[in-house]
């Protein structure tokens, strides 16, 4: 088996050079440009054929510059402990996660609506991970609850995917749209937790 480009020879300074293309693909997408291989090269001051040797296609390039950051939660240790208030100051650091880094973000949607020759970290469901720590509380309170159902339910409507929508169709600000879908996940927790008979929303057997 062949040793990959970046692991034999000078290492670090191949890590450098990578690095470089990684942070000019970046600023591109920042710029509202999808940026190809030769467009990172280009933009980092490296040879076309050097960066081909990194990012053999625009997809690899594109699942490259995905956010590097993969914390266990989005919330401090300081967060509450109760709900609704622990949802709500969730969904505001949810949102600035997403709008940071919003042009990777678009990017790696676009990579996850093309035939799946790779996994996207969008479909990685990190953040559900992170939305069922935020709703941890439940586990106490309503303990028949589905966390992981209801977190997969928020996911779907408070995602980068709705605040795309939000933006591009519906015209909303960013500031308008990261409010609607903190709205919308408290909708969804009231709804889940409104009447504890509510076994489809509490529940995923009914005869648990």
């Amino acid at each position: 088996m062949s040793m990959p480009y970046e692991a034999s020879g000078r290492t670090a300074q191949k890590s450098r050079t990578r690095q470089a293309l990684v942070q000019a693909a970046r600023d591109l997408l920042g710029q509202g440009e999808t940026p190809q291989v030769e467009d990172a090269a280009r933009a980092a001051g490296i040879s076309r054929t050097t960066a081909y040797r990194y990012f053999p296609n625009q997809r690899s390039l594109l699942l490259a510059v995905h956010p590097e950051i993969s914390p266990a939660g989005l919330l401090a240790p300081d967060a509450p402990t109760t709900l609704p208030e622990r949802l709500d100051v969730f969904m505001t650091a949810f949102s600035r996660y997403n709008l940071t880094w919003e042009p990777q973000l678009r990017a790696s949607l676009r990579l996850s609506l093309e035939p799946p020759a790779a996994t996207t970290a969008l479909r990685q469901g990190r953040a559900v991970a992170w939305i069922e720590d935020a709703l941890s509380p439940l586990r106490q309170t309503h303990p028949r609850a589905d966390v992981r159902a209801l977190a997969v339910s928020i996911r779907s409507a408070t995602g980068i995917e709705s605040l795309i929508w939000l933006v591009d169709v519906a015209g909303y600000s960013r500031e308008q749209a990261a409010d609607t879908v903190r709205h919308t996940a408290l909708a969804l927790l009231a709804a889940a937790t409104a009447d504890p008979r509510d076994a489809h929303l509490l529940r995923t057997d009914l005869e648990a």
